[in-house]
């Protein structure tokens, strides 16, 4: 399988492309485009890796399942294209950043300025159906993103890793803490951004973590 992906990330990641379970992967994600509507486009799969080179990476942002919705995926875990209305959980990160260091909202969804930064805005898994959430996990996806999250723990220091909801939470499993900085919060959807995402100040505290560290801090 020739994977498109950009050089630092396909050269990490050339011994997992080998193995069976990534295989099987790429023969299920074939068959879906060839006969399903699938999102993102074929092309921006890995639009996230495209954007944030392994050794660009300063924070990591985890998501659960690409948009569903027309025009919504692009790649980028929370991410919309611009000109797309921000999905509820988008809105509330984009309020805890306002909250937490006085950042106006942005006109546009698209995170791409974030991924360009060093902001990995990864999901666990990188394709789904139209209008079917969940239609692609559990056929190797997420043991192909955890491999990528492994690595980033491995081969880096000082990533700050934003875990929101006990789903990506339990990623922490796969992180070293001596090395990098894990910070939980309750998922930013709306069903329990209240619980204690809204408040929680992860955006300002990456950024001091990345100041101490003697690295360039993101502009949100």
């Amino acid at each position: 399988m020739n994977v498109k992906i950009e050089e630092s990330w396909s050269n990490s990641l050339k011994d997992v492309f080998e193995k069976d379970f990534f295989k099987r992967l790429v023969t299920f994600v074939r068959y879906e485009y060839q006969n399903q509507e699938v999102y993102p486009p074929g092309k921006e799969i890995f639009n996230a890796f495209d954007h944030c080179p392994l050794g660009a990476v300063k924070i990591v942002i985890l998501g659960q399942d690409p948009y569903h919705g027309q025009g919504q995926a692009h790649g980028l875990s929370f991410s919309v294209r611009p000109g797309v209305p921000f999905p509820p959980s988008l809105l509330n990160i984009l309020k805890e950043i306002k909250a937490d260091l006085g950042v106006d909202m942005p006109p546009s969804g698209d995170l791409t300025r974030w991924a360009d930064q060093g902001v990995f805005l990864l999901n666990a898994t990188l394709t789904v159906r139209a209008s079917q959430a969940g239609s692609h996990q559990n056929q190797g996806w997420e043991e192909f993103t955890d491999e990528v999250i492994r690595i980033i723990s491995s081969e880096r220091e000082n990533v700050v890793f934003m875990l929101w909801g006990a789903y990506a939470q339990k990623k922490a499993a796969l992180i070293d803490p001596k090395k990098h900085l894990i910070l939980k919060a309750p998922h930013p959807s709306p069903l329990s951004a209240h619980r204690g995402f809204l408040g929680c100040r992860h955006f300002s505290q990456a950024n001091q973590y990345l100041r101490e560290k003697g690295l360039e801090p993101i502009k949100w």
